[in-house]
């Protein structure tokens, strides 16, 4: 009998496109639904916000909403919102909004959730940032 997949809650925000997802860390007040709010109006789709459940299937890592918060985003100072969503992604990068980017071309980084790592961003106060996580989701990067 194969062993269950392992899980565990983060403090965190999720969308996907493309078929992947990026999970978006930081404490309370860093900014991960307001990026996720910009991401989704870029055209990717909320996975979770605020809470995210990780789980292991195979060699991925894969996330999901708890339901008692699926479908909701909170845009502080507008309030709850109602949104489309995805059951569950894999995940294949993490940004940490607590960490903000210095190297004008940056080495790459990893995160590391239930044994398996992701590629990982810090911060960038850009306009251009959620731009980049999205191309970064659907087209890798390149170096």
């Amino acid at each position: 009998m194969a062993d269950a997949p392992e899980t565990i809650t983060l403090h965190a925000s999720c969308v996907a496109a493309g078929g992947r997802a990026v999970l978006i860390l930081g404490r309370s007040g860093a900014g991960k639904s307001a990026l996720a709010l910009e991401l989704m109006a870029r055209g990717a789709r909320l996975v979770a916000d605020d809470r995210t459940i990780l789980t292991t299937r195979h060699a991925e890592l894969v996330a999901a909403a708890p339901e008692a918060i699926r479908g909701r985003i909170e845009a502080r100072f507008v309030g709850l919102l109602r949104a489309e969503t995805v059951a569950e992604a894999p995940v294949s990068l993490a940004v940490d909004l607590d960490l903000v980017e210095m190297d004008r071309l940056p080495p790459r980084r990893e995160a590391r959730f239930l044994d398996r790592s992701v590629p990982l961003l810090h911060r960038v106060d850009r306009s251009y940032f959620p731009a980049a996580i999205l191309l970064h989701l659907t087209h890798g990067r390149s170096d």
